[in-house]
């Protein structure tokens, strides 16, 4: 399928799926979403924690990243695996502009290591962050109860709905430990159902600039 870069409204950049009509990120704003979504209504609920996390779409590292440079801000040590079933390319990578729009040369070589770390292996980037990269489809997950938190940032349900599907979320709710924490993007009334249909409780919170509403739930 073809794909291009785009620029989001707040600056930063994006892939975007021409055929599907279908981003990575927020059209709105890829580090606005992935800050308010991830960060505020996610990570923020565990300072001065050691946190496993499994993000489900793992895509253009945007969300690793961020994670990263939000995590010293909240004295987290971190434990990041990213799942991905088709990685993307060395030049689409080359194109993003994150570094530049979140002010953050001085940690370049670590947005580097992020892309340049071998897949399936667990890899200390500092002393506070390590990050396994799985490339992997998401039905084929099978950890049990290893995870405080999931990103959930497949691409949406109007263009690949099976991803959201109750076996899906069957599977994240394994995957989490107890009391712990399951935050998306989106706000479907069938992705709450099939949430709530494997145990899942769920809230609904206000969304990222340009979408009113988004899921956060809980195990």
């Amino acid at each position: 399928m073809e794909r291009e870069i785009i620029r989001t409204q707040d600056g930063s950049t994006t892939i975007q799926i021409k055929d599907w009509n279908e981003c990575y990120h927020s059209k709105h704003g890829a580090i606005q979403e992935a800050k308010h979504v991830f960060i505020k209504n996610g990570l923020a609920l565990f300072p001065n924690q050691k946190v496993s996390i499994l993000e489900i779409g793992f895509g253009t590292g945007l969300n690793t990243f961020i994670t990263y440079l939000e995590a010293k801000g909240f004295g987290q040590t971190i434990d990041y695996v990213g799942v991905e079933a088709y990685p993307v390319s060395e030049h689409e990578l080359q194109a993003m502009n994150y570094l530049e729009e979140l002010d953050a040369e001085d940690s370049k070589d670590v947005f580097a290591k992020i892309h340049s770390v071998n897949w399936e292996e667990k890899n200390k980037l500092t002393e506070t962050f390590s990050l396994t990269k799985r490339k992997q489809f998401f039905e084929n997950i099978d950890d049990i109860e290893q995870f405080d938190l999931i990103y959930f940032d497949a691409f949406g349900y109007r263009v690949q709905p099976e991803l959201w599907s109750t076996a899906i979320f069957e599977k994240m709710y394994k995957a989490l430990k107890p009391n712990s924490v399951l935050v998306t993007y989106a706000a479907r009334g069938v992705v709450k159902r099939s949430m709530q249909e494997v145990g899942f409780t769920v809230e609904k919170l206000a969304g990222p600039p340009g979408k009113r509403e988004m899921f956060r739930a809980r195990k």
